[in-house]
C-alpha cells in the first residue's frame, strides 16, 4: 500500500497519482509538482488516500509543495502573456504565409519554455518560424501539431445535445469509435447526425454500446422466421432498446398483420450477428 493524492493539470480531465512526500492535501488545493518538463502547477483532485501498489505505476513522482501566493501570481503572469504571444505568432504566420491554424499557447510554470497549439492538413515546415519567435520571447519554442479532437477539447463547445462537449467536461482520454456503432444502434449515418463538434464521430456512441452489442445478438436477425404465440411469420425490424420485433404473421383467416413481440416470446431460428455488419 501507498500514499498518494491525485493531481489534475490544466486542460486535462485525467487524475494523475502523485506522491505527497510527509505533506497533508486537500482537494482544490494548487500545488506544484515536479513532471517531465520540469515544475508545473495544478490542482489537487483527491486529498491523501492509501492505495493499492497494483494502481499504481512507479515511480512516483513527488509533489514539491502547496502553491503559495507567489507561484499563483506567477500563474496569472503567465496566462496573460500567452495572449500577447499568441498575437504576435498569428502576426508572424501571416506575414510568413504558413497554412496552420493556432489553438493556444502556454508557458510552462517556470517560463523556460513557450509552447503554440496549432493545426493544419498536413506536415508544416515552420523551422523559420521557431528561429524568429526564439529571438522575440528569449525563451526554448516548441511547436505542437494537435488535431480536431484535441483543438475541441482545449477551446471548449456545446454538442448536439447542447451540453458541453465530454471531453471537455469528463473524458480522461479519447477512445475508440467506429462507424460499426452506430450500424448496431440503429442510428442514421447521416453524418451530420453522428458527428461532433470536432467532425469525428461523436464519444457517447461508446457509452452503451455494450448494451446494444450484447442485446444485438440476441434479437432474431431480419428477413428470418420466427414462431410467434400466433404462428410462424417473418421478422421486419427489431427494437434493442425493448427487445422487442415487428414480426409479419399469417393469421387463420389467411391474411397479414405485422405484430409486436417480446424477446421471450419468440422461437428464434436464427440470430442477428454483429460479424456481419
Amino acid at each position: 500500500m501507498a500514499i498518494i493524492v491525485g493531481i489534475k493539470f490544466k486542460n486535462t480531465n485525467k487524475v494523475y497519482y502523485f506522491d505527497p512526500k510527509g505533506l497533508t492535501f486537500e482537494e482544490n488545493d494548487g500545488v506544484i509538482v515536479e513532471t517531465a518538463r520540469g515544475p508545473e502547477y495544478a490542482t489537487c483532485t483527491i486529498a491523501n488516500k492509501e492505495v493499492d501498489d497494483s494502481e499504481i505505476v512507479q515511480p512516483l513522482k513527488p509533489v514539491v509543495r502547496k502553491a503559495t501566493d507567489e507561484d499563483l501570481k506567477r500563474l496569472e503572469k503567465n496566462n496573460q502573456d500567452k495572449e500577447h504571444a499568441l498575437k504576435v505568432i498569428r502576426e508572424k504566420v501571416a506575414e510568413m504565409n504558413i497554412n496552420m491554424k493556432l489553438v493556444d499557447a502556454e508557458y510552462t510554470f517556470d517560463r523556460t519554455k513557450l509552447i503554440f497549439y496549432f493545426t493544419a492538413e498536413g506536415r508544416v515546415d515552420f523551422r523559420e518560424l521557431v528561429r524568429v519567435l526564439a529571438s522575440i520571447f528569449k525563451v526554448r519554442i516548441e511547436l505542437r501539431q494537435i488535431y480536431e479532437r484535441d483543438d475541441t477539447k482545449m477551446r471548449g463547445a456545446l454538442a448536439p445535445c447542447g451540453r458541453p462537449c465530454c471531453c471537455t467536461t469528463h473524458l480522461p482520454d479519447f477512445e475508440k469509435v467506429s462507424i460499426k456503432m452506430a450500424k448496431v444502434q440503429g442510428l442514421s449515418l447521416n453524418p451530420q447526425k453522428i458527428s461532433g463538434v470536432c467532425g469525428r464521430l461523436m464519444c457517447c456512441l461508446k457509452y452503451e454500446n455494450a448494451y446494444y452489442t450484447e442485446t444485438y445478438k440476441l434479437m432474431p436477425k431480419v428477413g428470418s422466421k420466427v414462431k410467434t404465440p400466433d404462428g410462424e411469420g417473418t421478422v421486419e425490424s427489431n427494437d434493442l432498446i425493448k427487445q422487442t420485433a415487428r414480426v409479419k404473421v399469417m393469421l387463420k383467416d389467411g391474411s397479414f398483420d405485422v405484430r409486436t413481440y417480446a424477446l421471450e416470446d419468440m422461437k428464434i431460428g436464427e440470430r442477428q450477428s454483429t460479424a456481419e455488419i
